[in-house]
């Protein structure tokens, strides 16, 4: 008998906790704030702020980490000091040439062609046409102007900047250098 009132119990209990379960409806939510946050406008006015609005412009003169600024314009008057005045930070041992013909093959070869000679892939395609050698006598590249060159963009050539590090610029430059005197022999 007792165990005949056990079993209904346990019975009692299970149709108990399965006769409100309809999949038609959702089952409870036992801490609903973790399902339904409360949502925040990030751009919402405030008072902590003296124009009421939270996205802020930087200070004057701040500078973002990890950014050193270029002093030199982007003009022909900047071109050109830059190309008398501007020299490589790097030493002879500081030049990684495996990494920096890495760089330059996938940033600059696929126009100047990965010997320098202005015959990469889309010159081969005439997909831009007018790339010169770095051997060019009229062109008289140097430290200054590559770096210049790569920083701002120049005609056709649009600004590498974004894409590559200050000291991998300087590795790329190290390597058009190396290049150019390689086409000179």
């Amino acid at each position: 008998m007792k165990h005949l009132i056990k079993i209904s119990i346990i019975a009692l209990i299970a149709i108990s906790f399965t006769s409100c379960n309809k999949s038609s409806r959702p089952n409870y939510q036992y801490m609903p704030n973790m399902y339904e946050s409360v949502a925040y406008d990030a751009y919402q006015e405030s008072d902590a702020f003296a124009n009421g609005v939270e996205a802020q412009l930087p200070a004057d003169g701040t500078i973002p980490r990890g950014y050193t600024p270029f002093e030199y314009s982007n003009d022909i008057t900047g071109y050109d000091l830059a190309k008398a005045e501007l020299k490589s930070p790097l030493d002879s041992t500081q030049f990684d040439e495996p990494r920096a013909k890495e760089l330059y093959n996938i940033y600059c070869g696929i126009c100047h062609g990965n010997k320098g000679d202005g015959k990469g892939n889309l010159v081969k395609r005439e997909k831009i046409l007018g790339v010169p050698s770095y051997d060019d006598a009229g062109r008289a590249i140097n430290t200054g102007s590559i770096y210049h060159v790569m920083y701002y963009g120049k005609n056709s050539m649009g600004s590498y900047a974004n894409f590559l590090s200050e000291e991998e610029r300087w590795q790329v430059v190290a390597y058009v250098e190396k290049l150019k005197a390689d086409l000179e022999k």
